[in-house]
C-alpha cells in the first residue's frame, strides 16, 4: 500500500511500484517510474523521463530528469535511469541524457549527496559515493567503488574515474584516475593506492601488494609513464588487476594524472 500525500502532485501516468511514500509538495510528472519501497522527500521533482530503482530515497529539493544543459540537446526522448537502494540528498541535480547516450545512470547502492551536479549523459556504477557540491560534467564516467571523499570537487567532461579510487575534497579532475589509487593535490596527482578501500572491499593483502607494485613502476620509480607501463609488463607477473590498470591507461583519451 503506497502512502502519497493530498499535498503532492503525482501525473496519472507515472508508474509507482508498492509500498512507496510521496512526502507533501512533491512532484512526479508522466513517464516516470519508480520501484518497490522508495521514500519521495517533500518538494522533490521527479521529471519525465526518470527511472527509480528499489528501496531509493530522494531528498528534498532533488530534482531528477530535467532537460540536459546541453546546446546541441534537441529535445530528443532520453532518461535518467538510478538503481536500487541508492540515496540522493538535498538539493541534488540529476539531468536526463542526450543524443550520445540517452540516458544518465546511476547504479545500486550509491550515495549522492547534497548539492551534487550529474550532468547529462553521465554514467556512475555501483558502491559509489559523491560528496556534498561536486560536480561532474557531461559524458563523465564513474566506475564501480568510487568515493568522492570531500565536498567541491569537480570532474570534466569526457573524464573516466577508475573503479576502487579516491578523489580528495575540492579536487579539479582534468585527467582520467586510473583504478585502485588515491588522488589529491593542486595540480591533482597521485598519492597512493587505496589501500583501505581495497580491504574494505574484500580484496587480499597479496593483490593489494601487486597493485602498490604496479604504481610505484608507474608513477614513482619512472618519470616516463611509457618506460613506467614497459616496467609493469616486464617485472610484474601476469594478473587481472594488472589487466585491469594497464588496459584503463591504454584506453584513457584525456590521459591519466600525474605521478609524486
Amino acid at each position: 500500500m503506497n502512502n502519497i500525500s493530498n499535498l503532492a502532485y503525482v501525473h496519472p501516468n507515472a508508474q509507482l511500484g508498492e509500498n512507496i511514500t510521496v512526502a507533501p509538495f512533491a512532484t512526479i510528472e508522466k513517464d516516470v517510474i519508480i520501484g518497490d519501497n522508495c521514500w519521495i522527500g517533500p518538494n522533490s521533482v521527479l521529471m519525465s523521463g526518470s527511472r527509480i530503482g528499489h528501496s531509493c530515497k530522494v531528498f528534498p529539493g532533488a530534482v531528477i530528469g530535467a532537460d540536459p544543459q546541453d546546446l546541441k540537446y534537441k529535445g530528443e526522448y532520453t532518461t535518467v535511469e538510478i538503481g536500487n537502494h541508492t540515496v540522493i540528498r538535498e538539493c541534488a541535480t540529476l539531468h536526463r541524457g542526450t543524443a550520445d547516450k540517452e540516458k544518465t545512470t546511476v547504479g545500486d547502492h550509491c550515495l549522492i549527496m547534497a548539492y551534487v551536479h550529474l550532468a547529462h549523459d553521465v554514467e556512475v556504477g555501483n558502491n559509489c559515493i559523491i560528496a556534498n557540491s561536486a560536480g561532474i560534467a557531461g559524458h563523465a564516467v564513474i566506475q564501480d567503488n568510487v568515493v568522492i571523499e570531500g565536498g567541491g570537487v569537480s570532474i570534466q567532461q569526457f573524464t573516466i574515474v577508475g573503479q576502487h579510487s579516491f578523489i580528495a575534497g575540492g579536487a579539479m579532475v582534468r585527467k582520467d584516475i586510473p583504478p585502485f589509487i588515491r588522488v589529491a593535490r593542486d595540480p591533482l596527482q597521485y598519492v597512493g593506492v587505496n589501500k583501505i578501500g581495497m580491504q574494505r572491499r574484500g580484496f587480499k593483502e597479496g593483490e593489494i601488494k601487486t597493485v602498490e607494485d604496479i604504481y610505484r613502476l608507474i608513477f614513482v620509480l619512472n618519470k616516463n609513464l611509457s618506460n613506467g607501463i614497459q616496467a609493469v609488463k616486464d617485472t610484474v607477473p601476469d594478473s587481472k588487476l594488472k589487466d585491469i590498470i594497464l588496459e584503463f591507461i591504454a584506453n584513457s583519451p584525456a590521459g591519466i594524472v600525474k605521478g609524486v
